[in-house]
């Protein structure tokens, strides 16, 4: 479940309706896919046009479908762990798996768990990053992030800011006391109620992804848990000061993938659309998106990154950070709504 991000006003991103032209693709799409730099290279090189629309979240996307005629769109860009979600909504189409490089991936990014239903290939991961703790290293001892233990030691208090995202802050918080983000339930969230109130009262602030992100760069906090690559590497050219990595404890791990439509009006297009954005060339500007940075799942796309974004995503050290990091918490309802609630009362505490 990737970073919930704001949206941006491009022209690309705003379709009134979606084209239908032979030489046009149709994509529901996020805000990194939007960046001309990832989009152009294809359309050059299909002499087409890709209309994208950006959405945020899930149900939103299902809405837009359901609002739209057979054939309107022709790829979408979907969280992982909704896929199956998708597939169950008859919203996505069956790829041929040899057409797609997973051989080429990070083995744990692969996830034919969540991208693969009864045999078929519906969706391929196409870029993941994590949930974790970001900071300012002139301003903390970087050692100290190592361990989630230190953000409610005391000496920090006040120049520490939350992320307002319930699943992966309370995943950091269940890692820290020892649990993994696939067993918490409602029968043991009680157990995180104290160390989320603890890290609450350490705390300045809790706010969205552009208000996180300033307070970071601007100093009014020096570190921000739930944050990660994708906050911090689109502010590294000028603030080279701010960094994130991966507690020993753990960090939460974000994945998103993309399909092909169902009832596409261009499904060989789009499947070559699919094609490009997990080869190393379309890897490898998806990474650097300007809307926000994360991970490539191909792992041939290292090749193409120049050394100082390597740097920032800390590529080096993904075998050993993939080992550590968890999925996001699916909680079933009951869960769900008591860590909406433990969330709540935090925020008001």
């Amino acid at each position: 479940m990737t970073p919930r991000f704001p949206k941006t006003l491009t022209a690309l991103a705003l379709l009134a309706t979606p084209a239908l032209a032979e030489d046009q693709l149709n994509a529901l799409v996020w805000c990194d896919h939007t960046d001309p730099a990832l989009l152009e290279p294809f359309e050059k090189a299909n002499n087409v046009k890709v209309n994208v629309k950006e959405y945020e979240g899930t149900a939103a996307g299902m809405a837009i479908l359901d609002q739209s005629q057979p054939g309107d769109w022709d790829v979408m860009v979907v969280d992982s762990v909704d896929v199956h979600r998708l597939v169950e909504a008859k919203r996505l189409a069956p790829m041929p798996a040899e057409a797609l490089p997973t051989a080429d991936f990070f083995p744990e990014l692969v996830m034919a768990q969540n991208n693969v239903i009864d045999g078929k290939t519906y969706a391929v991961t196409e870029k993941f990053g994590y949930n974790t703790i970001s900071y300012d290293k002139t301003k903390v001892d970087p050692k100290d992030m190592e361990d989630l233990t230190t953000l409610t030691s005391g000496k920090y208090d006040g120049k520490i800011g939350i992320y307002d995202y319930y699943l992966p802050v309370l995943g950091l918080v269940a890692l820290e006391k020892g649990i993994k983000t696939a067993d918490i339930s409602a029968a043991n969230l009680d157990s995180l109620k104290d160390p989320l109130m603890a890290l609450r009262k350490a705390s300045k602030q809790v706010s969205d992804v552009t208000a996180s992100q300033t307070a970071l760069a601007t100093g009014e906090v020096d570190i921000l848990v739930g944050g990660g690559e994708w906050l911090t590497a689109v502010l590294a050219k000028d603030n080279p000061n701010l960094d994130w990595t991966i507690p020993k404890q753990g960090g939460l791990r974000w994945t998103q993938s993309i399909g092909v439509v169902e009832g596409a009006a261009h499904p060989d297009l789009a499947l070559k659309f699919v094609q490009y954005i997990v080869s190393p060339e379309g890897q490898a500007a998806l990474a650097q998106s300007s809307c926000y940075w994360g991970m490539p799942a191909n792992k041939k796309a290292g090749d193409l990154l120049s050394p100082e974004a390597k740097t920032v995503l800390r590529w080096d050290q993904q075998p050993d950070y993939l080992a550590r990091a968890q999925l996001y918490p699916i909680p079933d309802a009951a869960t769900d709504t008591a860590m909406q609630d433990l969330w709540t009362a935090m925020l008001n505490q």
